[in-house]
């Protein structure tokens, strides 16, 4: 038995079957949308292999901003229901439209919300009493008996894909949102977490104005040593001395009161503000010719009120 070939069916068969559930989506779904969009949150119910493609949903739902829980029938009608409200929307999931615990449930629900069906019979009870259905256009399982749930829950899954994905879109959903329900993931830090967040302030600050002498500049990176110096004048920031310029500078200049501030620091250096991402900030330093390990962060004034380091940043579980 060729079992790469039989995958190869079963895959092949699953997507010439979203293919045709992609090009059966009709005004229903539109509606759809547009009641899941109003709703406070969206309740989904189902039951065995329905009801677990509805907790993926649900999860997905959540997920990208749209609030919603999965509901098991039976807990529902011993006391789960009071977890529904007036605002919300329903979803009942069931292959072939006359699941005997939906059916149970739908009266009670009814009475809360409206109902969105989705089954692969558009005749059946449930597709006919609910306010609107979604037919899953089902010709086989895939499967080698032609039983087993796989391409009906293929379907139902991706149409709840669908479902979440053009929501986001009605809701003008952002990365930044996504970061925000997913602060422990990857993107979620980088899109959450600045440089505010991760930079050295105040007293850490090594700070210099630019009329001192080199000598008070190593006593104050010495003291400070966060591998620069940020050069003031009157207040503002007018440059940067890097580690790598003292030693250039001591190796140049044979006496040390012959270095001028002024004639060593890089003048106008690239800087970011507190509020710039720490994704953002490791691209500042990195996407550029000669990399750089450490920015001054300055206020609207162009006042230094920090330093981060690439060192801070990757700290910060970049």
């Amino acid at each position: 038995m060729d079992l790469i070939k039989e995958a190869q069916r079963v895959l092949s068969e699953e997507a010439k079957a979203l293919e045709i559930l992609s090009n059966s989506l009709d005004e229903n779904f539109i509606i759809a949308c547009q009641q899941i969009q109003k709703a406070s949150k969206v309740i989904i119910s189902g039951v065995g292999k329905s009801g677990l493609v509805g907790k993926k949903i649900a999860a997905t739902f959540s997920s990208v901003g749209i609030p919603s829980l999965f509901l098991h029938p039976v807990e529902a009608l011993h006391g789960d229901l009071g977890i529904v409200n007036e605002s919300d929307i329903s979803i009942l999931i069931s292959k072939s439209g006359t699941t005997e615990e939906l059916l149970l449930l739908f009266p009670y629900l009814k009475k809360r919300t409206n109902i969105i069906a989705i089954t692969t019979n558009k005749d059946s009870y449930l597709a006919n009493i609910s306010d609107v259905h979604l037919h899953i256009p089902l010709e086989k399982e895939s499967c080698p008996i032609e039983l087993a749930p796989t391409t009906s829950t293929t379907l139902t899954m991706a149409l709840g894909d669908a479902l979440a994905a053009s929501v986001m879109k009605l809701n003008n959903f952002t990365e930044v949102d996504f970061a925000l329900n997913h602060p422990l993931g990857q993107l979620g830090k980088n899109l959450t977490i600045t440089v505010g967040d991760v930079m050295h302030k105040g007293n850490s600050i090594p700070l210099i104005d630019v009329d001192s002498t080199f000598k008070d500049a190593l006593i104050v990176m010495t003291d400070k040593p966060l591998g620069c110096l940020c050069v003031l004048e009157n207040e503002k920031l007018v440059g940067i001395i890097t580690d790598g310029d003292t030693r250039r500078a001591l190796n140049r200049y044979d006496l040390i009161s012959d270095i001028q501030i002024n004639e060593i620091m890089t003048a106008n250096p690239i800087t970011v503000t507190s509020d710039t991402l720490v994704g953002r900030a490791l691209s500042v330093m990195e996407n550029r010719k000669s990399q750089i390990n450490v920015l001054p962060v300055v206020d609207a004034n162009n006042r230094c009120i920090g330093v981060v380091r690439i060192h801070d940043l990757i700290k910060s579980g970049l």
